[in-house]
Parts: structure tokens; C-alpha cells; sequence
């Protein structure tokens, strides 16, 4: 197993994480987020950080007795604005992202993924003019990426608002031409296997628990595996690529490796292993897994 550490992303870092707490920079401002597997001690003092950050979220009473992190809301101190922008840059080319305070602690955008939008940059002669599918899409930096690189891009994800901010971010980055979808991801899946549709890389980055714009439930566990079974069936089986993260705790790599030769085989050009940041302390904290292959 791999650990991959994220580099060479000048507007963002990971200043310090401990205390179930991380500080994290995006562009021009600190933001102290909830981090539950960041179980060891600050490597600085609460009065620094409260110096640092311009925002800090808070969970609320009820999903801190419920030990879940994902709502709450953001204290924020004076000139810190509602949204703002950040780039990435990777060999030339140049993405502009909106950032948002959401009332999920999330701010539209996971920057580990760099990882892999570097990587799918670097497929040009593979992805040009080919389709691509990015499900759970969220704000659509991969979806970026797959554009940038020359690919027909479908951009899937269950939420109005997240299609909307995709949008947005395409724009502000002088990109055009990607499908967006509002939709369940199995139920899309399942249709395009009955139209005989087939994609030459397939991205995807599923949460935990999630619901359908008509209410549909998505629980990783229960559906993982057949919507890995479908994307098999969409994926062509010659000069594509299989992009797959997760983010629940308690899943190992091992776990993932296996679900994924189960339903494509085994693959020789594959990388396996977690995604990483490291803080200004030599801190490493672990933000998911990944299974990836070329063939």
C-alpha cells in the first residue's frame, strides 16, 4: 500500500491538525474544521490557532451526541465573506474554484483530490475526445479536469446546488461543454447499461450515506458493489481508466483492492493506498482510499 501525500498545491495547506480539529489555509484564508481522525494533540496552542483562523466550525450539541461532525455552524470573524475563490495550477493549466461556508462543514472542494486531478491531466493522449463519467460529482473539480484534458465529460451528482457550483467553477476557469446530470448514480448507471452506453474512464467519489434527488437512499455498504458491477459494464476494456475514492472510516484498501477485482479483474497498471495531508508539523492525517488502473 501507497500513502499518496498531496504536493505542489500553492493555495491550499494543512497548518496543523490535532484535538480533533484541522487548520487548513484555502487561498487567502484559515479555517479550523472538525477532523475526527485527527485524535493527537495540536502541535500549537489554541491561542495561536484562534489567531490564525478567520472561521471555525462548530458542530452542534445534537450531532456531538450523536458522534457524527457533518452539521453545525461556522463562528466567523470580521472580513471573513460567505464565499471566495482559490486556483490550482498543474503544468500549465489553471482552475478556479468558488469556496462557500455550508452549514456541512464542507466548502466545495477536497483538495487531497489534486491527486488525482493531476493524474488526469497527465492522461491527454488517453481521455482526448473519449467520454468520461464523474459520479458524485459534487462541485466538479475532477469534471475540470477531465475537460481540460480533452474528454466528453458527464458530471453526475444527486444535488440541484452542487450542479449549479460545478457550473460556475467551469466557467470562472474558461471551460466549456460538460454535461451535467441530476440524478440518482445507480439508477443513471443502470439506465446507460440498458442504452449500451460505454464511457473510457469512469470517476467516482461516494459518500457514506447519501439520498437521490427523488429521495433515493444511497448507503456505500448495501450498494457499493453493484454500482461497481455496473460501471464494469461501462467501461470499455481497452485504453481507459478507473478512478475510485472513499472517505468512510473503518474501510481498509485491502477491502477496496477486493471489491474492485472482484467486478473488473485483476489490473497490473494500478496504484492503491491512502490519500494524505501533512501538516507544517510532519503530522500526516489521512483523508481516504483509493483504488485506481490504466489498461
Amino acid at each position: 500500500m501507497e500513502t499518496f501525500v498531496l504536493q505542489n498545491f500553492e493555495d491550499y495547506e494543512l497548518i496543523d491538525s490535532g484535538d480533533g480539529y484541522k487548520l487548513e489555509r484555502f487561498g487567502k484564508y484559515i479555517l479550523a474544521r472538525p477532523e475526527p481522525q485527527a485524535i493527537w494533540n495540536k502541535s500549537m496552542s489554541d491561542m495561536e490557532w484562534e489567531e490564525l483562523y478567520q472561521a471555525k466550525f462548530i458542530r452542534s450539541k445534537e450531532i456531538i451526541a450523536s458522534n457524527k461532525d457533518d452539521s453545525g455552524s461556522w463562528h466567523k470573524k470580521p472580513g471573513m465573506p460567505e464565499q471566495w475563490k482559490m486556483k490550482y495550477q498543474y503544468k500549465g493549466v489553471v482552475f478556479n474554484f468558488k469556496l462557500a461556508l455550508t452549514s456541512f462543514k464542507h466548502i466545495g472542494i477536497f483538495p487531497e483530490q489534486a491527486f488525482n486531478w493531476s493524474y488526469i491531466l497527465d492522461q491527454k493522449t488517453l481521455l482526448e475526445g473519449k467520454k468520461a463519467l464523474n459520479l458524485f460529482a459534487y462541485t466538479g473539480a475532477a469534471s475540470l479536469a477531465f475537460k481540460a484534458s480533452g474528454a466528453d465529460i458527464v458530471h453526475l451528482d444527486a444535488v440541484k446546488r452542487n450542479i449549479e457550483w460545478g457550473k460556475e467553477n467551469m466557467l470562472d476557469s474558461n471551460l466549456k461543454d460538460i454535461r451535467w446530470i441530476v440524478e440518482d448514480a445507480v439508477k443513471f448507471a443502470q439506465r446507460e447499461v440498458k442504452r449500451g452506453n460505454e464511457y473510457a474512464a469512469i470517476i467516482l467519489d461516494p459518500p457514506a450515506y447519501g439520498r437521490g434527488p427523488d429521495g433515493e437512499k444511497w448507503i456505500l455498504a448495501d450498494q457499493l458493489n453493484e454500482l461497481l458491477s455496473l460501471c464494469n459494464k461501462l467501461l470499455i476494456k481497452k485504453d481507459c481508466l478507473f478512478i475510485i475514492n472513499l472517505y468512510s472510516m473503518g474501510y481498509s484498501v485491502t477491502m477496496l483492492e477486493t471489491l474492485v477485482k472482484f467486478n473488473f479483474g485483476n489490473k497490473t497498471q494500478a496504484d492503491k493506498g491512502e490519500l494524505v495531508l501533512k501538516d507544517r508539523f510532519g503530522k500526516f492525517l489521512p483523508t481516504g482510499i483509493l483504488y485506481r488502473f490504466k489498461q
